[in-house]
């Protein structure tokens, strides 16, 4: 017998949810089959699965040893200990709790894995949680921590994860009510002196990963809202201050560049002249696009990824902001 004691990660999770992560290896149906047949309880009561479950409760699975090795993936322990291990990193962090961590970050570094063989930013937390003893390799058979919002891998800036069940609640319900701010920077093409709202829709091709955006809707489009703060401008370039009112694939990048005001560095959608100008004077291979603000008040968080080192050097070289970097950094708090 297996007693599974659920601790503070676990608060919140469903009963099943648990139970296919730790018996990773076995069928769906076959743990629906040992619940009913009460192979495995809750509390010592008959569990259908859907139940939420809170810290100190009690999960025993009655298999033999044999059965529980072939569903689970306990004798991989110490392999999945030693990969962390080699891939720590450190990181970055904006803020952190029990529950929650911001991180910043950098430009280059996949948010989630596109292909198995990818690391990414959630292995870099799960490795940085492992080695501060926040959380155990064995301990991610029931539970992995996780990001909230995804950037662009080229596009660097605030990245908000669930170090536990509850704090990936918290943080996914409040992505998805809307109950927070998103606040970016970057620099454009163009002079750009009033603050505005754009409007639009948008369709994304999924062949070649790229967006479109129209001022009527489409077939399969979907709503988008952009609004955009100039804080400083010099050289035809605009340091904004972007509120992303949604959350769309590429939007920022698309929407402006729709308007005629292309991201720096953006070979997607921007202009490659322009762009190879950029890279030849200041090694710009990639959007310049930051997510620079998260406002969340019903947590009462509200933090800042400061300006990156590659902004303030096209800034002073191209005399973006000629009031001083000090100014810009109030006109953007």
């Amino acid at each position: 017998m297996k007693e599974i004691i659920i601790d503070e990660k676990l608060d919140g999770q469903k009963m099943m949810r648990c139970l296919e992560r730790y018996l990773s290896n076995a069928p769906k149906s076959f743990i629906y089959k040992m619940l009913r047949k009460k192979n495995i309880t809750l509390n010592n009561k008959k569990s259908t699965g859907d139940e939420k479950l809170k810290a100190g409760d009690s999960i025993k699975i009655f298999f033999s040893d044999e059965t529980l090795a072939k569903f689970t993936n306990t004798n991989n322990s110490t392999d999945t200990s030693d990969y962390y291990n080699n891939i720590y990193r450190p990181l970055d962090i904006l803020y952190e709790n029990n529950d929650v961590i911001f991180i910043n970050k950098p430009a280059g570094m996949l948010s989630q894995k596109a292909a198995a063989s990818d690391v990414s930013l959630v292995e870099y937390l799960t490795a940085y949680l492992i080695h501060n003893q926040q959380i155990t390799a064995g301990a991610l058979q029931s539970f992995k921590p996780g990001i909230c919002n995804r950037l662009d891998r080229n596009t660097s800036g605030i990245v908000a994860a669930g170090k536990t069940t509850k704090g990936l609640q918290i943080l996914s319900d409040a992505f998805r009510q809307k109950t927070l701010g998103k606040y970016y920077i970057c620099i454009v093409k163009g002079l750009i002196s009033e603050r505005k709202l754009i409007k639009g829709y948008l369709i994304k091709n999924e062949k070649n990963n790229k967006v479109s955006v129209s001022q009527s809707p489409l077939e399969d489009s979907l709503p988008i809202e952009t609004e955009y703060i100039p804080v400083c401008s010099g050289n035809n370039l605009t340091l904004l201050k972007i509120h992303l009112l949604t959350g769309r694939s590429h939007q920022i990048r698309a929407h402006l560049a729709s308007i005629g005001h292309p991201l720096i560095g953006d070979y997607k959608y921007g202009n490659r002249t322009d762009n190879e100008r950029f890279n030849k004077a200041y090694g710009i291979k990639d959007q310049m696009l930051h997510s620079f603000e998260l406002n969340i008040p019903d947590m009462n968080i509200h933090i800042f990824a400061g300006i990156p080192d590659i902004f303030l050097k096209v800034m002073e070289g191209e005399h973006i902001c000629q009031h001083g970097i000090q100014e810009v950094l109030e006109d953007l708090h």
